[in-house]
């Protein structure tokens, strides 16, 4: 069976640009609802794949963090090409990191990191993370157990040395995120099991914005833009774009 690939979208909806990044073995899907809500509301939204997402997952252990950076600058490029001069930035998981890390090298209007990591996990727990996604994949194809089983015991003999650099990814961002000064809220899901939560705080205390925010969503887990509170979400990040100081 061939499943329908999710796509990179622009939503075209006024003068001021949204940047909206996935997380790891996400894709666009992840900030779809998100970038509707904006679009509605006078914002053009953005969210670019990263190398090896939103394909099978033998694509994606031959990317890594180098090759994703390189997709989200195009991304930056790409809306600055179209005429938009300011452009905030709004991330999900390793979406949330790259925000950051746009805070530091590029000019950006606002930053919302959602349940961004800055501790390192270790390669093992993210393995693991990433052998269930491939099978998820597999399932979603249609193909049978056995077919499954087998394409599963080829894949986990692949090296991953796209984990390493992730690793290494995260660790830079956090000890430059004391370089950012750029209005920034951080958003982080109570119950979210996959990234160590005190990363939020992290975040917040580190950053040098003048104009900063922290808010906890009780109900929620990692992937916070599909879960229970995802309308709470929506209008909190919609209101801290207002707050910024746009030209037009």
């Amino acid at each position: 069976m061939r499943i329908k690939l999710p796509q990179p979208f622009t939503f075209e909806g006024g003068k001021r640009a949204v940047l909206l990044l996935h997380g790891f073995t996400g894709n666009s899907a992840d900030v779809r609802m998100l970038g509707r809500y904006l679009e509605k509301r006078g914002y053009t939204c953005h969210a670019p794949h990263y190398k090896g997402h939103g394909v099978p997952p033998e694509e994606l252990v031959h990317t890594g963090p180098k090759d994703w950076w390189k997709d989200v600058m195009r991304a930056y490029d790409f809306l600055k090409s179209k005429g938009y001069e300011e452009i905030a930035a709004v991330g999900l998981s390793l979406g949330g990191v790259f925000s950051l890390k746009l805070g530091y090298t590029v000019p950006i209007k606002g930053i919302v990191p959602m349940c961004a990591p800055m501790y390192i996990k270790s390669e093992e727990v993210m393995y693991k993370g990433v052998l269930e996604y491939a099978r998820e994949w597999k399932m979603r194809e249609g193909k049978s157990p056995e077919q499954i089983e087998e394409e599963m015991q080829e894949f986990s003999k692949t090296p991953m040395n796209t984990l390493k650099g992730l690793q290494d990814l995260i660790a830079d961002v956090r000890d430059h995120v004391d370089h950012i000064y750029a209005p920034l809220f951080v958003v982080q899901a109570r119950n979210d099991h996959m990234i160590n939560t005190d990363s939020a705080n992290i975040i917040y205390n580190s950053a040098e914005s003048v104009n900063k925010d922290i808010k906890w969503y009780e109900e929620s887990g990692h992937v916070i833009t599909l879960d229970k509170e995802k309308e709470q979400l929506h209008e909190d990040v919609y209101k801290f774009l207002e707050s910024l100081d746009w030209q037009d």
